[in-house]
Formats: structure tokens, C-alpha cells, sequence
């Protein structure tokens, strides 16, 4: 993502009023930083929270290479893909606290985004269930901040005519 060709090509989406999603793994988001840092113009969203490692329960460096990426106005986060991330068997919602903690904290109800990952959540949740982990997380933020990340700032960040 750092080639000066793909560079060039994407910040060629500025003249269409289009966005980018960023799809890596937590261990690419430096890489992608430094992508978006070359394109201020252009808005992007980081699809599935960069893959953390939540099986294996690790937030370092992770949780530090997402409150930087969130310093820059023109990304925004989706939650999503979480479950397939976990152990597809033994997860319950408290494994992903921290994670969601840490993405709420960085980028705020302003840029974050839900996102279902159906139906590739399946391999380690029913649609439902997938979504309740966020659902269930927000019970203790406001009506208006869970309209915003439930549907509100998707519509807005890629222009939805609803």
C-alpha cells in the first residue's frame, strides 16, 4: 500500500467523492498510517478493527497502532469481524471488551462504524450473535451515539441516499 502507483491511484479518488477501505491485519497498521498520512484528502475506514489477535487475548502493540491511526480526521473504524478473529468456540462477548474499549476510545461514536462481516461471521457466529457483541456494548452510550455507529456514520462517510 505504499507503492507510489497505489498511492497515486487512490488519492484519485478524491475527484469522485470516494472513500477507501483499508482491509489488514493488526500487524500492517503502521503501514497503513503512513498510507493515510500521504493522502489527507482522502477518507478512509478501517475495516475489522485490523484483525487484533483476540483469540490469543493481545492488545500490545495493537491497541497502541489504533489510537495512532485514529490521530488522523480522515480515518474512521468498522467493527466488525471480531468473532472470526476469537476462538470460533469459546468466545464470550467479555473477550472483546477491551478491544471495543480501545476503538471507542481512540476514534469516538464520531468514526466508528458497525459492520456485520456476514456471512463470513458464521464459521463462529450466527449474524445475531456477532452483532449482540456491539449492541450489547453500547447499552451505556446514548439513543443518539448508537443511531450514529449503528447506521448514521456509515450512511454519512460513504454518502448513502437512504
Amino acid at each position: 500500500m505504499l507503492q507510489t502507483d497505489f498511492i497515486k491511484g487512490v488519492g484519485e479518488l478524491v475527484a469522485f467523492d470516494f472513500t477507501y477501505d483499508i482491509l489488514i491485519y493488526e500487524n500492517q497498521l503502521k503501514e497503513a498510517f503512513n498510507f493515510a498520512v500521504k493522502l489527507p484528502n482522502v477518507n478512509f475506514v478501517l475495516d475489522h478493527i485490523a484483525k487484533p489477535k483476540i483469540k490469543n487475548g493481545e492488545l500490545k502493540p495493537w491497541a497502541d497502532d489504533i489510537r495512532a491511526l485514529a490521530e488522523l480526521p480522515n480515518v474512521s473504524c468498522k467493527v466488525s469481524g471480531m468473532v472470526t478473529e476469537a476462538d470460533w468456540s469459546n468466545w464470550e462477548k467479555a473477550d472483546f471488551r477491551p478491544y471495543l474499549d480501545t476503538v471507542f476510545e481512540a476514534f469516538g461514536t464520531e468514526r466508528v462504524m458497525f459492520g456485520s462481516d456476514w456471512p463470513v461471521c458464521l464459521v463462529a457466529a450466527e449474524y445475531e450473535g456477532a452483532k449482540g457483541i456491539l449492541t450489547d456494548y453500547l447499552s451505556m452510550f446514548s439513543d443518539s451515539e448508537v443511531r450514529q455507529v449503528m447506521g448514521k456514520n456509515a450512511i454519512d462517510f460513504y454518502k448513502l441516499d437512504i
